[in-house]
Parts: C-alpha cells; sequence; structure tokens
C-alpha cells in the first residue's frame, strides 16, 4: 500500500507555451518505445506534440517544451498558407495550377478545362455554397480514377491482384497495404505531378509481394516506376504543402 504514494500521477494530454504573448498548444504523448524527449510541429496539420520517454518525469518535459517556444512559433511561420476551395482559389490539379471558377448556378458536372483564355480551371456548377464541396467530390473522383489505373498497370506486371481500394486524407502517409491485399492512398496525390501519384501506386503494388522496406522490395519498386527516387524527392520538397488545400 506504501508504494502507491510513488505512482506517476497521469500526463494531461495537453499544455500550453507561450512565446512573444501567443500561445500554443502542445499534445502531450508518452511512448515506452521513446528514447528521448522530442518536439515536433506537423508541417502537414501544424500540431504540436511533446513525446516523452517512461524514465523522464512530465515537469523535465514541460520545461523543454517552453525553452522550445521561439523554435515551435518558427516552425509554424513556414507552414504554407491554407488554400479553402473556393472561386478564385488556385489549386493545382496533377501537379498543374487550375484556377476554381463557379461556372453557372445550373446543376452540372464539375470538371477540368480551358477558360476562354487559355488559363486551367475548374468550372463548378451549382450554388456558390456547395463550390467547396463539389470541387473535394471532384478531385477525389479523379484521384481513384488515376489510381485505380495505376494499380491496374504495375498489378499487371506483378500478377497479384490489389483486392481493394480505398482513398482516405492522412498525414502520416501517403499510401498503405494490408496482409489482406486492400490498399490505401491519400486523395491528395491527385495535386501532386502525376509521377508522385503513379509511383506511390508502384509502391504499394510491391506491398503485395513484399510486405517489408527489403532490398527485394526496392529493386521492385524501382523496376515498377523507374523514377522512384525523382517522386520521392518531389513528396520531401513539397508533400506537406499539398494538406493545406480544401
Amino acid at each position: 500500500m506504501r508504494f502507491s504514494l510513488f505512482r506517476r500521477q497521469p500526463d494531461p494530454d495537453r499544455i500550453e507555451v507561450a512565446h512573444a504573448g501567443t500561445l500554443y498548444p502542445v499534445a502531450v504523448k508518452r511512448r515506452a518505445t521513446a528514447r528521448r524527449l522530442t518536439l515536433r510541429v506537423s508541417q502537414a496539420t501544424g500540431e504540436i506534440t511533446l513525446t516523452l520517454p517512461e524514465r523522464v518525469d512530465f515537469a523535465t518535459g514541460r520545461i523543454f517544451a517552453e525553452k522550445h517556444g521561439g523554435w515551435i512559433a518558427a516552425r509554424l511561420a513556414k507552414r504554407p498558407q491554407g488554400v479553402a476551395f473556393e472561386p478564385g482559389a488556385v489549386v493545382p490539379l496533377r501537379g498543374v495550377p487550375h484556377r476554381i471558377v463557379h461556372w453557372t448556378k445550373v446543376r452540372g458536372l464539375t470538371r477540368a478545362t480551358l477558360s476562354a483564355e487559355g488559363e486551367p480551371i475548374i468550372a463548378v456548377c451549382g450554388e456558390a455554397a456547395h463550390v467547396a464541396r463539389r470541387v473535394s467530390d471532384f478531385l477525389r473522383r479523379e484521384a481513384l480514377a488515376d489510381l485505380e489505373k495505376a494499380v491496374r498497370t504495375h498489378t499487371a506486371v506483378l500478377g497479384i491482384p490489389a483486392r481493394k481500394i480505398t482513398l482516405r486524407d492522412t498525414t502520416s502517409r501517403w499510401g498503405s497495404c494490408s496482409s489482406k491485399g486492400h490498399l490505401s492512398f491519400s486523395w491528395r496525390l491527385i495535386l501532386a505531378p502525376a509521377l508522385v501519384l503513379d509511383y506511390l501506386a508502384a509502391h504499394e503494388v510491391a506491398h503485395l509481394k513484399e510486405m517489408n522496406h527489403s532490398h527485394r522490395f526496392w529493386a521492385l519498386t524501382h523496376k515498377l516506376c523507374p523514377r522512384t527516387e525523382e517522386a520521392e524527392a518531389w513528396l520531401k520538397r513539397h508533400g506537406a504543402s499539398l494538406h493545406g488545400y480544401g
């Protein structure tokens, strides 16, 4: 019974770190596998996370976070500004900038086309209040169509079919492959150049045969997509910016 006095109190889920008059919310997570204190600012979502190893007490973690208020502010300042799906906004489609145009109030299909001046646009029909949803639906349809085509191409080479393809809006990964042969992708890949979407399709299809990241897996991925390194370099430089749309 006496040992209960020494039990660690539960960590709070969140703390606030002040810098230059601004309070930044910081999520607190404790990880048994963590080897050191870490502070992370997601360039995709802007979420700030303090991770504590089991052996580090919460007070030490709080002091660590508070000392890095300036670093948090600087990281957030580097995040690209968000772009809402609204008339006049410019959104990349397969890597090509398209301006959103509210074409007409009459209902109809949203489509990518050219303006009278030859500018690439996403033409949206229907009530103005539904522009954002219609653009989002359009981009998801285009993403699914492109991914299904790319997956068919790569599975034909591999000789192993994908059982299911789904779209998600994840921030931690662009794609995944389950042991059941189910492939999942971020719909935001339709915003990137076509090469990047094709690479991610090849990457996950390769996992149908190699559920790992061994040399065999990477050799297979490069066979399916010879421009793998180019696509990965693009994602490293620009991937976080794709989460700023919508």
